[in-house]
């Protein structure tokens, strides 16, 4: 599902930033907040309270926010006031995340929740545990994630503290709709929505009317979803809380999206990504444009399927935005105009008072060229928003490249679309290692994730070697094709060579006693014939073939025993003077009647093409 991933998270993530009152974020309050930290009246306690409001209400323009929580940080250091000082570094954490920035994220809250604990603390302490389970959630390190919420949990419990207890159980109750146990995620949800409901919490109530129609959306109930959904938007509409209304929409286009209503569904997304772009909100901007790609080549609109899937890596790719560059420009802009005026004040008091003559022509020509300093660094800021945007395009095409070869990759930024293509002869090959399955029965996701990316990794190495094409991965099987996009016509030897080349590999990690412990015996299968290749896919650029050589070829591997290689006919009459190869005589095959194989014993010829 669409939203089970990042943008669910960031929706989520809103509760961290819950104070220990039952108040929530207020735009308009900052608003009006603002204007008093502009009168510079306010100090010691006073102001160190209003810049943490400030810092917390700030919705709508998150760098603002942790402008904020700097200043926050660098006055409760100077007054040695740690409940302010691990306040601010909350906050610090909470804009950092908006912005994409998780490592800084987690390093500030990691020094607020030490702060709080020496400052006995415990619902600033929970809440910066929220925070920090919330950042290990988009991470994608469920164990960390529900480590802390149980921390959390825990600890409000404790305490009594009813908004963070809520907002503890709601997030908890993310990490069970992820794993798509939807029943504990209601229970979690469920307990959340009675405290927000006796504490009248609009915001608490709307992200909790929103979670639980995800849930229905999730289980099929889609009318009940946008029931729920509709009720939370209405709710974050009154209080100008725009982030969660994007993804909320996003999400209502999914609905939709499953009940094939693509124009109602494109409806939601526009007006999602124009709340995206109009506030910054920069992963939502990747996230919506994402889902406009998909339901654009659903339409058949490739031309702006891809446009929107470029917009997509860009914004998912960028640590810091053109936008924070020319922002940056801006700033130096008013300093400028700034001190223009003071040099304009000194020479109206010059006029007012010879003895002042001297140094007004000093601070005059000071600030000139401070101002030509300025408009140095304004031109650097520009040369520099143009070389940004030259290496997003690059990251853009370098990215493509992963997903599809190069020739079909150039064909589509040219013409928006990729026509079918068919090879007489190609040569494909299967892997598969034996007892994978009750092995991955046995793992953690993530020894799982790492034992297959070790074997994979070197794969794809051969392949580049041999200049094959990797085509896809399912599951513990590998696949990759010869004979594609070039004109060289040894692909079947290249092919063999690359299949040996993998048996020793994985040959030699058994023997390895620096290995994991968790190593497997492959078989492989190998065949060439005629094949038709093209870009398929309604949710995503996807690059494959097809015909009855890959058929076979997936039939040799399953034919073949671990630590061989076993070929078909059409494969061995093309090696057959490189490669000695043991007959294996004709042997009976589901659905394909008798075929014959060969055993690959090696290279007649050692010397490498």
């Amino acid at each position: 599902m669409y939203l089970k991933g990042k943008a669910y998270y960031l929706i989520i993530g809103f509760f961290c930033c819950f104070p220990c009152d039952v108040s929530g974020q207020d735009q308009k309050l900052s608003d009006s907040l603002a204007k008093v930290y502009h009168e510079n009246r306010l100090a010691g306690t006073e102001k160190l309270q209003l810049l943490r409001d400030l810092s917390f209400n700030e919705v709508n323009d998150v760098e603002l926010s942790l402008k904020y929580a700097e200043e926050l940080i660098t006055l409760s250091s100077l007054q040695e006031n740690n409940e302010f000082l691990s306040s601010g570094y909350l906050r610090q954490g909470n804009a950092h995340r908006l912005l994409g920035n998780l490592e800084q994220a987690l390093s500030s809250f990691y020094k607020g929740a030490e702060i709080a604990l020496e400052a006995e603390k415990p619902a600033t302490q929970g809440a910066i545990f929220i925070a920090i389970a919330d950042v290990y959630s988009i991470m994608g390190n469920p164990v960390n994630s529900k480590n802390y919420y149980g921390k959390s949990i825990e600890l409000f419990r404790q305490i009594k503290d009813s908004i963070p207890l809520a907002s503890a159980l709601t997030n908890a109750g993310d990490e069970y709709f992820n794993s798509s146990n939807y029943d504990s995620a209601l229970i979690y949800f469920d307990e959340a929505g009675i405290i927000f409901k006796k504490v009248n919490y609009l915001n608490g109530t709307a992200y909790n009317l929103g979670n639980i129609g995800m849930v229905y959306a999730e289980q099929g109930k889609h009318a009940l979803a946008e029931q729920r959904i509709n009720e939370a938007i209405v709710i974050l509409e009154e209080l100008e809380d725009y982030y969660p209304i994007s993804v909320y929409l996003t999400y209502m286009a999914d609905i939709y999206t499953k009940q094939l209503d693509f124009n109602t569904a494109f409806g939601y997304l526009e007006r999602s990504l124009h709340l995206a772009q109009k506030y910054g909100l920069k992963d939502q901007i990747s996230d919506t444009n994402l889902k406009l790609s998909e339901l654009y080549e659903v339409k058949g609109d490739q031309v702006s399927a891809y446009k929107h899937y470029r917009a997509h890596i860009a914004y998912r790719d960028s640590v810091k935005n053109i936008e924070a560059v020319q922002q940056m420009a801006d700033q130096r802009t008013n300093y400028e105009v700034s001190q223009k005026q003071i040099e304009v004040d000194l020479l109206d008091q010059r006029r007012k008072n010879q003895r002042n003559i001297a140094i007004g022509t000093a601070i005059a020509l000071f600030l000139i060229g401070l101002m030509a300093i300025g408009l140095l660094r304004r031109n650097k800021f520009i040369r520099k928003t143009k070389q940004i945007i030259e290496e997003e395009r690059d990251r853009s095409d370098r990215l493509l490249l992963n997903i599809l070869p190069e020739e079909t990759a150039e064909e589509l930024k040219n013409n928006g679309m990729v026509k079918a293509k068919k090879y007489d002869a190609a040569t494909i090959l299967f892997t598969d290692f034996k007892g994978f399955t009750n092995y991955s029965e046995k793992l953690s996701p993530e020894a799982l994730v790492e034992t297959v990316g070790f074997y994979f990794s070197k794969f794809d190495a051969i392949m580049e070697k041999y200049g094959l094409e990797k085509i896809k991965t399912i599951g513990d099987a590998y696949m990759c094709a010869g004979g594609l996009n070039d004109n060289e016509k040894d692909h079947a030897y290249r092919m063999v060579l690359a299949a040996l080349e993998i048996v020793a590999f994985v040959e030699e990690t058994k023997n390895d006693v620096t290995a994991s412990e968790l190593t497997f015996d492959i078989r492989i299968g190998i065949n060439t014939g005629p094949v038709v290749a093209g870009v398929v896919g309604t949710t995503k650029f996807a690059y494959d073939i097809w015909g009855d050589a890959v058929n076979v070829a997936s039939r040799m591997e399953s034919m073949s025993e671990p630590g061989r290689i076993n070929i078909s006919e059409n494969t061995y009459a093309l090696i057959k003077e490189d490669a000695d190869c043991e007959y294996r005589g004709e042997i009976e095959v589901k659905n394909r009647g008798k075929l014959k194989m060969y055993f690959v014993q090696g290279l007649k010829n050692s010397i490498p093409i």
